[in-house]
């Protein structure tokens, strides 16, 4: 058996638990009596480190190194979502807005899974990826 292979965790809350905790972790950090250095975090102080957790959790992959993978994972989401609250703060978007947004892309960019086209060659969905971004990005929608 491979040691990781996922297998059923009954000691762990449900995934909507534990997201939620540490999203209000995150805005508690954000928070009047949070920590200096979350509090004081802005879309240019936070490029450095996404950074750089980008290129530990690519080493770790690199690597089938899946202790450390799991570990740089949860720091990259730690960054996304302290980025979110960063820019919900400032009046941009929130969590549901980029949940909202990520959903819908791929569900749109996924007709082979989600509508009514057949395909199963990857070159072609590649083509077809390509093609529905590149309709995205002149503001069409497909």
């Amino acid at each position: 058996m491979n040691p990781h292979t996922p297998q059923p965790d009954t000691a762990q809350p449900p995934v909507e638990t534990l997201f939620h905790e540490l999203h209000k972790t995150i805005k508690t950090l954000r928070g009047p009596k949070g920590c200096p250095w979350d509090i004081k975090q802005t879309n240019d102080s936070l490029k450095k480190y996404l950074q750089e957790e980008m290129t530990e959790t690519i080493s770790a992959m690199d690597d089938s190194n899946y202790d450390n993978l799991c570990e740089e994972l949860g720091d990259l989401l730690f960054l996304i979502l302290l980025a979110t609250e960063v820019n919900k703060e400032n009046g941009h978007f929130g969590l549901a807005d980029v949940i909202t947004q990520i959903t819908s892309k791929m569900i749109r960019r996924h007709p082979h899974v989600f509508g009514n086209i057949s395909c199963d060659d990857e070159t072609l969905l590649n083509k077809q990826w390509e093609a529905i971004k590149s309709q995205e990005k002149r503001g069409k929608t497909v």
